[in-house]
């Protein structure tokens, strides 16, 4: 699939600049498409380093080409609704609120809203309005947090 080995490709060059991959996003626009990635580093990310992720991609992707359509390139911060896509995002916003997608819905529930109440090696612990639900890492398709706008820590955990 041409998202993973972009994600192959892009990764080392991102992760040698000092910053994490934290997701690509390859979505076919017409005769065209848009190709995403969002970074993260500890301390936030500036313009200036999706700037500089951006000259550096665009060079990579020039000398490698392996997409054969014309496309678009974007770097961007995750933003607050960041996106979880590691155990580890799960367990660094413990406490907070997530929204996940599974693959192949739970008693007929593909999404679930909750506060992340904790992980294990296999799993999400998500405590909700309608009690706790345990869901396997390998059963989720898509979990960004959900920005709370009342409380100024979700700002600059962002």
């Amino acid at each position: 699939m041409l998202q993973e080995r972009l994600t192959k490709l892009l990764e080392p060059l991102v992760e040698s600049l000092g910053y994490e991959l934290l997701l690509l996003e390859f979505s076919p626009q017409g005769r065209s498409a848009l190709l995403r990635i969002y970074l993260d580093a500890p301390g936030g990310v500036t313009l200036g380093d999706c700037e500089q992720v951006s000259r550096e991609a665009a060079a990579l992707l020039d000398v490698e080409d392996p997409v054969k359509t014309p496309y678009q390139l974007e770097v961007s911060s995750p933003g607050l609704d960041r996106p979880l896509t590691k155990p580890s995002h799960f367990e660094r916003f413990a406490g907070r609120k997530a929204r996940v997608e599974l693959e192949t819905p739970i008693n007929g529930q593909r999404r679930f809203v909750g506060v992340i109440a904790g992980i294990n090696p296999d799993a999400v612990r998500l405590e909700s309005e309608k009690g706790e639900v345990q869901l396997a890492f390998s059963a989720i398709s898509r979990a960004r947090l959900v920005p709370d706008y009342s409380s100024k820590t979700a700002e600059g955990e962002a």
